[in-house]
């Protein structure tokens, strides 16, 4: 695959200090001039100011500049404009139904560093002889490893999914029926999401833990003095497998933690299914609340968006 990483997504809220703060408690690192950084991944969140919250910008890494050539090729075909920079090795795109900047440049491919298996007793094996789970004994904070995916509403579903999948060269992991669409840009089972909605928003950011214990010690502290935070979880998805939890940041938009997703290997072929019911939202846990799916703000953006 041409496309290699989400690298970094540009986010517009009206309270900027508050939202920071949340997203610094929440285990990124503040590297200035609205940037948060993960572990793994570097700077991955841009903060900035905006009269209602909205993604503004993705970033998404490639090999080098045919990648862009053929990306631009594609695009101009769907009738969507671009505009490159061969110096900064760009190419720069509009989704034209959502307004979302997408920048795709040329950049290394980002390399993870090999970490252990958590050690898991079960029937018939003991993994950790003698000791008691890491997850019980872990003090230090909970700091996501990388940016997975982020969740887009749109009001033309079919226009946006063609936009990702057929113009920048997405691969489509997924769907829920003439609902989602799980597209990838890297190995992860999927980094945008496409959701048809009433208007254009965020739903959510995705971010990488080391395992179900991180999940539940990020939800501890974070729900410890700010129970409003809680949106859902915890549970297992079944598109993509991973489990989760999801908090509301200040801005409204939602965060989620997440562990063990499922992996396609480039040279591996992956049939998409189409979901239906709750098999679309998750396998396990409790059932998502009201405000998962249509969040309580909707109608003020649809009421902004009419005015502007």
């Amino acid at each position: 695959m041409a496309l290699h990483q989400l690298t970094s997504f540009t986010l517009g809220v009206p309270n900027l200090e508050e939202t920071a703060a949340y997203y610094r408690e929440f285990g990124l690192a503040d590297e200035g001039d609205g940037w948060l950084a993960t572990r793994d991944g570097g700077r991955q969140l841009r903060l900035v100011p905006a009269p209602v919250r909205r993604l503004i910008e993705l970033r998404i890494g490639v090999d080098d500049a045919d990648d862009l050539d053929r990306t631009a090729s594609r695009l101009h075909s769907l009738d969507i404009d671009t505009a490159s920079d061969l110096a900064a090795g760009t190419l720069t795109a509009h989704d034209p139904v959502t307004g979302v900047r997408t920048v795709l440049q040329v950049t290394p491919r980002m390399k993870q560093p090999v970490t252990d298996p958590t050690p898991y007793n079960g029937p018939g094996r003991t993994e950790r002889p003698g000791t008691r789970a890491p997850g019980i004994v872990r003090t230090g904070p909970v700091i996501p490893r990388k940016l997975g995916h982020v969740v887009i509403g749109t009001t033309d579903f079919d226009a946006t999914t063609a936009f990702f999948r057929d113009g920048l060269g997405f691969k489509a992991s997924d769907y829920v029926k003439d609902v989602g669409a799980f597209l990838r840009c890297s190995t992860d089972h999927h980094n945008v999401l496409v959701l048809r909605a009433p208007v254009v928003f965020p739903h959510h950011s995705s971010w990488q833990v080391d395992d179900i214990d991180e999940i539940g010690r990020g939800a501890h502290a974070l729900l410890a003095e700010h129970p409003e935070r809680h949106v859902w979880g915890l549970g297992r998805h079944h598109a993509g497998s991973n489990f989760f939890y999801y908090f509301k940041d200040p801005s409204g938009t939602f965060s989620e933690y997440y562990s063990d997703m499922d992996c396609v290997p480039e040279d591996q072929v992956w049939t998409p299914e189409t979901f239906q019911g709750a098999r679309g939202l998750f396998s396990w846990g409790p059932p998502p609340p009201p405000s998962f799916l249509h969040p309580d703000d909707l109608a003020d953006l649809m009421a902004g968006s009419h005015s502007r």
